[in-house]
């Protein structure tokens, strides 16, 4: 009998002794759909990939040292010599009991394999049964992997299991330790000290805002505005100065640095810091006095930036707004806020004006602005999901957003200038392979876009030409996907997307690491110009790629978290119509994306009678070898949903 738990597709050796004369490279490995993967060097070069067979014991996320072997149309091909460090300790899963023995299907997180357990190891579990496993040998020892249950988390398809085991899944802690529970209590009851406020500027006195989603309990920037003589203003970005409570050396920046950023499941928030200071004595809440570090923007009548300054800052912020109350006040709609505060209206349509100068300046150089349809899951007191809203974007959004970029370039340029070693947060030019993807894919839809070497302004005229159209969403999806991941860096590499010669993260200390390093900076520089120098390179590369890594796993189970809960709202629709768009093409059929729902079906080759399919990659499109029937990517149809399967996040549909 064939034991269970080997990984699908993959031999066990690992190819060592054969690599020499051939390049080592060091880097993450990402699987694909397929079983395959990509080696992400660390250094930043192309992408490696390397076939499932010669994956070794290697899953996705670790990291790994790959053998190149030679080109192929992905680009350089390896194979896997060397697991340098797992990604992962435990997986989640579905336990599944056998005779003298068990076995757990993997589903976070999705690593495409099954964890062998032995009957002595599987505690208390059942079948059925959503488990923890401690992953205890990966086959270097034996046939496949192999462990022992660490904890029940209860039946499969229990809503309030599913989004622990995504959390669970991708190792991200919920308690923090008690020792930085109690620094972060220590520092909340002390509060604000007299102490505290030595060297800061007082900006108590000035119309302080905040303005954030309305459930948020962290909310770490806020706005001013002064006017100046001759038409000008000075925008005050305050920042809050989590610099000054979470210090190199404690337990509190060991626990945020190893989160690396808070993460946002479609129920939950697991911040990077303890509640007493991400949402307390950090967060800027109204009528307390706070800590900042501030970037003061001075601009001319025509919005046109004309200087900056920082300063460590202390605050009273006046208003706490969300983004709904904030437009309602632009608008000029008599809210509480507006009837209190005559001078709110006035303060946010100035910010709102100097906000739009800033971001025309971005598009003249040629930054790029997605407008993707962007979808919030209606949770009911159990957690189920009752409906799935398009999430409107307001003026007050695109108001936070070009400010708060505004201030990490800024910031950035001001690292530059001064030699001061941070965090930047790079962007590099598209792969090309993926540039010709988009290329044809526009030329279909009777568009041209530049085969060599686009410019951000080149992907920006083809998002402008398909406004409004019924292939916008498609080509933008697609834009998006042509372009390379962003990440941090400790050397300015500029952001292609925005297209901005230097960029970081300044804005969001309470909730990313990266950003709190370039405040300790910034602060050392103010205080002392000199000091800001002293920190170690090889730290700061390190932390990069662990924050970017982090990051990108927050990603995953954020959006895992969301499609979950859209696979349980279409339970409810089997046997339901809906129109939707074709929104990819494959061998084994067609995705289609619902026109009332931010959400995706496959429709199966299998599915589409009377004739035989034929994947044409290049056209993006399924025809039909004898009646030459076709559908393409764009393309508009109607669909009844047919099977949903919770545990597999499908949902099927049926053409109609």
């Amino acid at each position: 009998m064939t034991p269970r738990g080997r990984p699908r597709g993959r031999g066990r050796s690992s190819g060592r002794g054969r690599s020499r004369g051939r390049r080592r490279v060091s880097g993450r490995l990402q699987r694909i759909e397929s079983g395959a993967a990509f080696v992400i060097p660390d250094e930043g070069n192309e992408d490696i990939f390397v076939r499932a067979r010669d994956l070794g014991t290697a899953v996705d996320g670790d990291r790994v040292a790959v053998r190149i072997e030679d080109r192929g149309r992905r680009g350089p091909r390896g194979a896997i010599i060397e697991v340098l460090a797992r990604a992962h300790s435990h997986v989640v899963g579905v336990f599944q009991g056998g005779r003298g023995h068990g076995w757990l299907d993997v589903t976070q997180p999705k690593l495409g394999i099954e964890v062998f357990i032995p009957e002595r190891e599987r505690g208390e579990a059942e079948s059925g049964d959503v488990v923890v496993v401690e992953v205890r040998d990966w086959g270097e020892e034996g046939p496949g992997p192999a462990g022992r249950v660490e904890r029940v988390l209860g039946a499969s398809g229990d809503p309030g299991v599913s989004v622990v085991a995504i959390q669970v899944g991708y190792g991200i802690p919920d308690a923090f330790p008690a020792i930085v529970e109690e620094e972060a209590s220590t520092l909340a009851a002390r509060g604000i000290r007299p102490a505290d406020l030595a060297g800061r500027e007082d900006c108590r006195g000035d119309r302080v805002i905040t303005i954030d989603p309305g459930d948020a309990r962290d909310h770490d920037d806020a706005l001013s505005i002064e006017r100046l003589t001759g038409g000008g203003a000075r925008i005050g970005i305050h920042i809050a100065d989590v610099s000054h409570y979470v210090r190199e050396g404690e337990a509190l920046d060991a626990e945020a640095w190893e989160r690396g950023t808070s993460v946002y499941l479609v129920d939950r928030v697991l911040p990077m810091l303890p509640h007493a200071l991400s949402s307390d004595l950090c967060s800027l809440v109204p009528g307390e006095d706070r800590l900042t570090l501030a970037a003061f923007l001075t601009v001319d009548r025509g919005g046109r930036l004309r200087g900056t300054s920082f300063a460590r800052a202390v605050i009273r912020s006046a208003h706490r707004l969300s983004y709904e109350e904030a437009q309602e006040v632009i608008d000029g709609e008599a809210t509480p806020a507006a009837r209190r505060d005559s001078g709110l209206r006035e303060d946010l349509r100035a910010l709102l004006d100097v906000s739009r100068s800033f971001r025309q300046r971005r598009r003249a150089r040629g930054s790029l602005d997605f407008d993707l349809p962007e979808s919030h899951v209606v949770l009911d007191e159990e957690g189920a999901p009752v409906d799935v809203r398009p999430r409107e974007r307001l003026a007050s959004h695109r108001l936070i957003e070009d400010l708060m970029i505004a201030a990490n370039e800024a910031v950035a340029q001001w690292a530059i200038e001064n030699g001061v070693p941070v965090l930047y947060r790079i962007h590099e030019e598209p792969n090309p392979e993926k540039i010709d993807t988009l290329r044809l894919l526009a030329t279909e839809f009777g568009l041209s876009f530049p085969q060599r070497n686009p410019r951000p302004r080149d992907f920006q005229r083809l998002l402008d030409a398909v406004k409004g159209r019924v292939e916008e969403s498609v080509i933008s999806v697609q834009v998006l996907r042509s372009l390379a991941k962003a990440r941090y860096e400790p050397g300015n590499e500029g952001h292609f997307g925005l297209a901005s010669p230097a960029y970081l993260h300044f804005t969001s200390p309470i909730r990313r690491y990266p950003d709190l390093i370039v405040h300790r900076q910034l602060a050392r520089w103010l205080a002392n110009p000199g000091s800001a120098r002293e920190i170690s390179r090889e730290w700061l590369s390190d932390t990069a790629r662990h924050a970017s890594a982090r990051e990108e796993n927050a990603a995953r189970a954020e959006r895992d978290s969301v499609d979950l809960k859209k696979v349980e709202f279409m339970e409810r629709h089997v046997g339901d119509h809906f129109d939707g768009t074709i929104s990819a093409t494959a061998r084994f059929g067609f995705f289609v994306r619902l026109n009332a729902y931010d959400i995706e079906g496959l429709v199966h080759v299998s599915r589409l009678s009377g004739d035989y399919y034929v994947h044409d990659g290049t056209k993006h499109m399924l025809r039909g070898r004898r009646t030459r029937r076709s559908y393409r990517l764009g393309d508009p149809v109607e669909i009844q949903v047919v099977r949903v399967d919770r545990e597999a996040r499908r949902i099927d549909f049926d053409l109609l």
